[in-house]
């Protein structure tokens, strides 16, 4: 049951980073758009953030993917996540009304700060469930 549930979340987690780097590298521009709507980072570090996020989550997803490094993928998501999830709450006490910019750039459907925190809250659960069943699998390569 626990290496189900570890290959479980390992795929869900790579699929998921695969797909919002893969669609955040498709438009650097909006992306750094959707980064400057938070109004936390100075303008000129929005296209830098937007132009090296989008492989490190492709990177990390690629690891996952390939159970490699899980660990240290894991962990480079979890922060990620954890200072996401600090811009979604800034962006919800501000009151902005914004798209997360997680997945979709320039959507129709936008996400909203406290739907994307909410979702985020549960890629985290899948994080330490990851990091933790990582032990009941016999690693294909030590992390």
């Amino acid at each position: 049951m626990g290496k189900t549930v570890y290959h479980a979340s390992r795929l869900g987690l790579a699929a998921v980073f695969i797909y919002a780097g893969v669609v955040k590298a498709n438009d650097i521009v909006v992306f750094a758009g959707q980064i400057a709507n938070y109004q936390i980072l100075p303008y000129s570090w929005n296209y830098l953030v937007a132009s090296i996020l989008p492989y490190l989550e492709l990177l990390c997803g690629i690891l996952l993917l390939l159970n490699m490094r899980v660990r240290p993928a894991v962990l480079v998501l979890f922060v990620l996540n954890i200072i996401f999830m600090f811009a979604l709450s800034s962006a919800i006490i501000r009151g902005f009304d914004i798209d997360c910019g997680c997945f979709k750039p320039d959507s129709a459907n936008p996400t909203s700060p406290l739907a994307a925190l909410w979702r985020d809250a549960g890629l985290l659960l899948l994080m330490i469930v990851t990091w933790f069943l990582r032990d009941l699998k016999h690693p294909v390569e030590a992390d």
